[in-house]
Formats: C-alpha cells, sequence, structure tokens
C-alpha cells in the first residue's frame, strides 16, 4: 500500500494576491473555430430538469454566470436547451395566454427549445471552420447559441462544444447584430469593422 506524507506549506503574510484567470484569448474572423468553442469534454456543463420552474432556472444561470441551460431527463439524455432570452423574453407570456398560470408555475419544459428543434455543427466541419463560418452560422439561423455534436465509441450523438454570440463578441471585441445575416467574410468583416 502506498503511503502519503503532508506536503509542506507556508504561513501567508504580506501583500497577497489571487490568480486571475487570463483573458479570452483575442480572435479575427479567419482564426480558428476551436478557438472560441466552449468544449464541453473539459468543462463543467450546466444542466437542469424540465420540472424545474423557470424562476428556479434564472436564479441558477445567475449563480452559474451562465446564459443558458443543457435540460437533462433523469437518464441524463438532452431534452433540450433553455437560454436567459427564453426565460426573460416573450415565451413566458406567450405560454400564459393560453394556459393563464401564474409566472412561477411555468416550467422549464413549457418554454425551453426542445431536443428536436436545435441544431448542431459537427465536430469534423468546425475543425476546418474559422471564426467567420461561426458567425455566419448563427446569423444565419438568428441564434445566439449553437451546438458541436460528435459521436461517442458507440456511434451515439454526444454533445462536445458550444458557441455562445456573447463569448464571440468578447473574444472579437465587437458586438455582432443579429439582425443582419450575413453569409460570406466580406459581409461579416463589414458589419464587424463597422461596430
Amino acid at each position: 500500500m502506498t503511503e502519503y506524507h503532508t506536503l509542506p506549506s507556508q504561513r501567508l503574510s504580506g501583500a497577497v494576491r489571487v490568480f486571475k484567470p487570463a483573458p479570452a484569448k483575442h480572435v479575427s474572423l479567419g482564426s480558428p473555430a476551436l478557438d472560441i468553442m466552449t468544449d464541453l469534454r473539459h468543462s463543467h456543463v450546466a444542466t437542469i430538469t424540465p420540472q424545474t420552474s423557470i424562476d428556479q432556472a434564472n436564479m441558477y444561470m445567475k449563480q452559474r454566470g451562465v446564459r443558458s441551460l443543457f435540460v437533462l431527463n433523469t437518464d441524463h439524455t438532452l431534452q433540450g436547451v433553455i437560454t436567459a432570452t427564453d426565460i426573460l423574453g416573450e415565451k413566458p407570456m406567450r405560454f400564459n395566454q393560453d394556459r393563464q398560470l401564474k409566472h412561477s408555475e411555468i416550467m422549464v419544459a413549457d418554454i425551453m427549445t426542445p431536443l428536436g428543434s436545435l441544431e448542431a455543427i459537427a465536430i469534423d466541419e468546425v475543425r476546418r471552420a474559422k471564426v467567420g463560418h461561426i458567425i455566419a452560422s448563427l446569423c444565419n439561423a438568428g441564434r445566439q447559441h449553437t451546438l458541436v455534436v460528435d459521436e461517442d465509441s458507440d456511434g451515439f450523438p454526444v454533445i462536445c462544444g458550444l458557441f455562445s454570440l456573447t463569448q464571440i463578441e468578447k473574444q472579437l471585441g465587437h458586438v455582432i447584430p443579429l439582425t443582419e445575416v450575413a453569409k460570406t467574410f466580406a459581409e461579416i468583416e463589414a458589419t464587424v469593422v463597422a461596430g
């Protein structure tokens, strides 16, 4: 049996700073798309159940500092995605018009984007793509997020990454308006330079 020994420690005094993580890597439209992908294979994914109230989901997003949650069933399979825009936008009001529920009674399942409406880009496409391609894809779909899918060892699809327009804007240093559907690098560059 291996023995473990205590590690040497030191008493702290004077001016001690807390390590700050490096800022997000600055990218350009021609940078590899992988530079802006949140790799879910190396980070903890924020999840919620379909039966959670949207008020609780909103509170959880604030606590985690995220703007979207994966909605997982009890067997941990993806059921959909819910975003802060879903919760704070018109979806709850439209849902309420038909059902006459209190806001606190609306569940994540009622307003999430269900699995059948989600789109994902294959990781093999992402490996060959540039940042501009991802922006064009998000703008064309009119979405803030898109998923990246791979296959597990049994050939089943597994979500391995996520692109967020907010994260891309931070790394680019420019706001990207979703209302303009830019499809070519030149159109994207003109939009970014104008912003």
